[in-house]
């Protein structure tokens, strides 16, 4: 039995609050895989906040057909189509379908899209390269730390440079007294 009209809306108006919600989509080959590598590209993919969408190429063409945003990925839906619809942390939800292409080598990344532009199996891969925001945080961190401890030296030294400096002066003048 088909989809009814309403099921078929509803779906698209979730398509659509999803990717409203995302910055960056990609769209995979997923032709060959099993309910359990599904079920585990889903898990692998949840802690970067991002959802795994399987839905014919019609409803997600409907729901990016009025979205300037999002009108690149209808060069992507042809064949069986998964979506990795990413909220936020798109270095580690690529990261982790990687790690999860490498394991089943089943699925073959057709694109994806991000601001507009439509992003090539390569661009998708140098995104991946980038630092998570965990580790850009923590780069950040360490240098205002290090900053800081910089900062708290250099004040530490003015006073002990000011004595120093008295001292070799209180010196000079007991030792031009002493002549």
């Amino acid at each position: 039995m088909g989809r009814t009209l309403e099921n078929k809306q509803e779906i698209v108006a979730d398509l659509k609050q999803s990717l409203s919600e995302s910055t960056l989509a990609l769209v995979i080959e997923y032709q060959g895989l099993t309910v359990a590598e599904i079920t585990d590209l889903r898990r692998r993919l949840r802690p970067s906040g991002t959802t795994c969408k399987v839905t014919k190429n019609t409803l997600m063409g409907i729901a990016i057909k009025e979205d300037e945003k999002w009108q690149p990925m209808s060069e992507l839906l042809k064949g069986s189509s998964a979506f990795l619809l990413v909220k936020e942390d798109f270095s580690s939800a690529i990261k982790a379908y990687q790690d999860f292409q490498k394991a089943t080598k089943k699925t073959e990344l057709r694109g994806g899209v991000m601001e507009g532009r439509l992003l090539k199996e390569a661009d998708v891969k140098a995104l991946g390269d980038l630092p998570s925001k965990e580790q850009l945080m923590g780069q950040i961190a360490g240098a205002i730390n290090a900053l800081a401890t910089k900062i708290a030296v250099g004040i530490n030294e003015v006073p002990g440079g000011l004595a120093r400096a008295l001292q070799a002066l209180a010196e000079k003048e007991q030792g031009s007294a002493a002549e």
